[in-house]
């Protein structure tokens, strides 16, 4: 088969582990930056060109889109569809999970456990948003990713000024509260064809309270309750993902969905767990991507 990845870096360690995987089990591998693939309608019908040369032919595609690249992504897979290409992420999919706002409002109308939060707009009403928490608790960016943009607050008066910080540049803050005794943990849940391929434990270095690798934590495997692995899986069939990262945080009230990332890293799972989870990957591309696009 042909496989594209779209992928605005291909010397990252997870798209080299997709190519070496595809590659491994006989697939020809395309990466793609999504910035230089050009779509146009031709004669009614959708078609795609890279770096100004027609693609002819692609089997499935596996996007890698980064933050920056969200909208810009979407609408490249969006155009791979319409062209009849498989995706292992839909666009619709990908921007759900890619906000954290929407993603916990939808999981949490539809029976899956989320920290409590807020979204919050309007310096006006900050003291009264506080009241409504206790400390210390979380303030972060909407848009924040890899634990960047994410603060604790210990006090009131230290959370106004991270709020009015963040409000000055026009920021969207979400207001989370904090899971104490998480003692600064998650476990990262990788599901690919709605089947748990892989689980980590995270845990913040000391004095830090973010436990994302990039933030300095450390990982090891562990395993999962029925509860957490039954919220899992529910919450990526929720969001209509084939692939997902899903982190969730022990709390007092049982298993909470922090969030669930669309595009999960690969480098800190494969490496912790020594599962190939590009392997998996492409193992379920090979079992749903039946028929190549002609593009």
């Amino acid at each position: 088969m042909i496989i594209g990845i779209l992928s605005r870096n291909p010397g990252l360690y997870s798209t080299q582990s997709l190519v070496i995987a595809g590659r491994k089990r006989g697939h020809r591998i395309l990466v793609l930056d999504p910035y230089q693939c050009s779509q146009y309608i031709l004669n009614s019908q959708p078609r795609m060109y890279y770096q100004s040369k027609p693609l002819t032919r692609l089997d499935a595609i596996i996007p890698r889109i980064g933050a920056t690249a969200t909208e810009i992504g979407a609408s490249v897979i969006d155009h791979f569809v319409a062209a009849g290409v498989y995706t292992t992420t839909t666009a619709a999919s990908l921007l759900k999970a890619r906000n954290k706002w929407v993603c916990s409002q939808f999981l949490s109308t539809n029976g899956i456990a989320v920290p409590d939060a807020c979204l919050h707009f309007n310096s006006e009403f900050n003291d009264h948003v506080l009241r409504r928490f206790s400390f210390p608790l979380i303030i972060k960016l909407l848009k924040s990713t890899q634990g960047m943009g994410v603060v604790k607050a210990n006090d009131k008066s230290q959370a106004l000024n991270i709020l009015e910080a963040f409000q000055r540049l026009d920021e969207q803050v979400i207001i989370q509260e904090f899971i104490q005794e998480a003692r600064g943990s998650d476990i990262r849940v990788l599901v690919v064809d709605h089947k748990v391929v892989g689980v980590m434990k995270r845990q913040a270095k000391k004095d830090e309270f973010r436990s994302n690798l990039h933030q300095g934590a450390t990982a090891k495997p562990t395993k999962l309750t029925a509860d957490e692995e039954f919220i899992a899986l529910n919450a990526s069939r929720l969001l209509q993902l084939s692939v997902a990262g899903v982190d969730i945080l022990r709390s007092d009230k049982g298993p909470l969905v922090l969030e669930v990332n669309a595009s999960p890293g690969l480098e800190g799972i494969e490496q912790t767990t020594k599962i190939s989870i590009s392997e998996k990957i492409i193992e379920m591309i090979e079992q749903k991507a039946h028929h190549g696009a002609e593009l």
